[in-house]
């Protein structure tokens, strides 16, 4: 289960990006490159640098203190210096593309100051590839140098669309077991009344349970899960999007487009097409 993996980052040794931190905060002006087939579990850190990294192929979840953020495929993610997050790969052996830059010149674009999830377009995908080869530290008088800046500064005019999908995320045990729960069952038809007799609860209680633990509505949560877990449906390609809508609870194709496009600003076909791509 999602929220089960999530806490397991917290008891979990990983060596990769994890065992560079300390390499990474060696040297102040350089870029930090880092190739890998990534571990499926990278618990929680933070860095001195700004980092831009890329799933390439699979789907990936990031923790903040209180959000959980899915980066769907063909979609990259921007986190600012200083941020403590943790990371969850959703397949094994999946390629993490990440690059972590100095703070210089941030200042001058607003994008750079918080963390943001965009659609990655075919210029910045070949770009990042192209770097491949290259690990660890690319100094200030390497030719390659100005090659990783052009990928920072070209950010913020390719980066309009941001993907506004964070689910709020908490430790209080209660709550853990109720969206388990929904999650385990996600193609149910959930209302506050089901679930509220489900755990012994009543409806005013759990609707404040909600409100006060993770700061959002019962049904406000619910549908972003099942857009997550039509994520995730979408990024695997072995169903249709009307296999995929009843698979996440809705009744027919429209009601789920509907609903895909009001919390993604896409139709699910468009998001099909670019996962198809990768």
């Amino acid at each position: 289960m999602l929220f089960n993996e999530i806490s397991i980052i917290y008891k979990t040794i990983t060596m990769g990006l994890i065992a560079s931190l300390p390499e990474i905060e060696q040297q102040a002006t350089s870029i930090f490159v880092i190739h890998e087939k990534c571990e499926k579990q990278i618990p929680l850190h933070q860095h001195s640098k700004s980092q831009l990294f890329y799933v390439d192929g699979g789907i990936a979840y990031i923790r903040l203190a209180d959000q959980l953020l899915v980066i769907p495929s063909r979609h990259y993610c921007w986190i600012p210096a200083g941020i403590p997050h943790s990371l969850t790969i959703g397949q094994n052996g999946t390629h993490l593309r990440s690059i972590l830059f100095t703070t210089k010149g941030e200042n001058k674009h607003a994008f750079y100051n918080d963390v943001g999830i965009y659609p990655i377009n075919d210029l910045l995908i070949e770009m990042m590839r192209y770097t491949e080869q290259w690990q660890g530290h690319i100094l200030p008088d390497d030719e390659r140098f100005m090659f990783l800046q052009s990928i920072k500064s070209i950010l913020p005019k390719i980066s309009i669309r941001h993907l506004p999908i964070a689910l709020p995320y908490t430790e209080n045990k209660r709550m853990l077991q109720i969206i388990s729960y929904i999650e385990e069952n996600i193609s149910d038809k959930h209302t506050l009344e089901t679930i509220s007799k489900r755990f012994g609860l009543s409806d005013r209680t759990l609707s404040r349970f909600f409100k006060d633990t993770l700061k959002i509505s019962f049904l406000q949560y619910l549908k972003l899960l099942r857009m997550v877990k039509a994520f995730e449906l979408i990024q695997q390609k072995a169903h249709s999007l009307s296999e995929i809508a009843y698979l996440t609870g809705y009744q027919s194709l429209a009601s789920f487009s509907y609903t895909f496009y009001q919390v993604t600003n896409m139709r699910p076909s468009e998001f099909a097409h670019l996962n198809s791509m990768v």
